[in-house]
């Protein structure tokens, strides 16, 4: 229920009222048994409420039911995680994705009435609930086509994020994924880790912010430290509890960067009382869209929130730290490279001047130590992956044992 509160900030609502029923079972025609829905109606008339948010997911006919009885609008949690995910998408990307999950929720709970939209005449501020179309588009038929454009629309979209996501991995750097429950600190993780590069990267930080759902979409940047170990961080969209399975359906390509990880870093608030089930979740979450078996850093951050934690440390593959401590943020950083850099091999190549693009290459991308201009070429010390030891053999002078 606090959750469902945060809900409801997010979408720029106000909390008047918490109810709860306790209950052996749901009522199948209102939810709440019929002493309970006129408690709300009498509460809400009270304080003159005319929006009921739900913390379920309501049949149709329920939510029906129960605001003819009422005269109240109601809005399940289902219409309100879609309505917040709306409010939120920034990219044509995430957009679609969203529309198309509104559609699919809106489509069943058509009803053939004097006035179809009764239900979308919310007050309470509640601007372009559902998906905004007029009366005559809110037909079964036509929502029908509507989605089916959309997906259209969306593979188009998709096929670009697709590129540009292949462009990036077809890159030797490894790719690290912050993944986690919403408002855990994944953006403030990232823009810690920017802090730590070696330019100035205050026009590269994301939008961070305490509240869920801050930021929608996937954001890539290019960590390269001092030592000139680089690496790929992706931040993607937070999850939550009960999150609509359309939406999860329609974002699984934004989660695209997860699946491609090297290793994911999933960022744990330990200072919320239930952050194993929102661990619990977020697992459950990365296996619905496919990301299985993949190394992770469990990141425990607001650790300084916690008087008997002591931070940053690290046990395992799990490490407790401040999203805001800079200690904190360079110990994250030593655990990344211990993981992701493991089976790297030092190795000295010499590479002849008509190959300038391989040598472009490796600067670009690969950990280089030392370089020098010889007769016969560029010599090039560097940190190379297995896969580059294969590509660039033809190359190598010389490799040494393991970094």
């Amino acid at each position: 229920m606090q959750e469902l509160a945060s809900l409801v900030e997010a979408n720029n609502m106000e909390v008047a009222d918490t109810i709860t029923q306790k209950s052996d079972s749901v009522s199948g025609a209102t939810y709440f048994g019929s002493g309970k829905v006129t408690e709300i109606k009498e509460i809400a008339n009270a304080d003159d409420v005319q929006i009921i948010v739900l913390n379920d997911e309501l049949t149709p006919s329920q939510i029906r039911n129960l605001e003819k009885e009422t005269k109240l609008s109601f809005m399940d949690r289902t219409e309100l995680i879609l309505q917040v995910f709306s409010n939120r998408a920034q990219t044509k990307q995430a957009k679609l994705q969203v529309e198309i999950a509104k559609l699919q929720y809106q489509l069943p709970r058509i009803h053939p009435s004097g006035n179809p939209l009764d239900q979308q005449s919310a007050s309470g501020g509640l601007a372009n609930r559902g998906a905004g179309e007029s009366k005559l588009e809110l037909d079964r038929r036509v929502i029908r086509k509507r989605i089916t454009a959309l997906r259209n629309e969306l593979k188009t979209v998709d096929k670009t994020v697709n590129v540009q996501s292949r462009r990036r991995t077809n890159t030797s750097l490894p790719l690290v994924s912050l993944v986690g429950y919403t408002n855990a600190g994944k953006s403030t993780t990232m823009n810690g880790l920017l802090n730590f590069n070696k330019e100035d990267s205050d026009d590269r930080k994301v939008f961070e912010k305490n509240m869920l759902f801050a930021t929608l979409d996937t954001s890539v940047r290019r960590i390269d430290l001092a030592d000139n170990t680089s690496f790929l961080l992706s931040d993607t969209v937070g999850f939550v509890s009960k999150l609509p399975h359309n939406l999860v359906e329609s974002f699984k390509t934004t989660l695209k960067e997860a699946q491609d990880a090297d290793i994911l870093i999933q960022v744990i608030d330990i200072s919320d009382a239930h952050w194993k089930n929102m661990l619990e979740v977020t697992e459950k979450t990365l296996k619905e869209v496919g990301v299985v078996d993949k190394p992770m850093i469990y990141a425990f951050n607001k650790a300084d929130l916690k008087p008997d934690q002591q931070f940053p440390s690290i046990e395992g593959d799990n490490i407790y730290y401040s999203a805001l401590d800079s200690k904190s943020i360079e110990t994250l950083i030593q655990l990344i490279k211990q993981k992701i850099f493991a089976n790297y091999k030092e190795a000295t190549l010499l590479i002849p001047y008509d190959k300038q693009k391989v040598t472009e290459e490796i600067l670009r991308n690969s950990q280089v130590t030392k370089k020098e201009f010889t007769n016969a070429g560029s010599l090039i010390t560097a940190n190379l992956s297995p896969e580059e030891l294969e590509r660039f053999n033809n190359y190598i002078e010389m490799e040494s044992s393991n970094k």
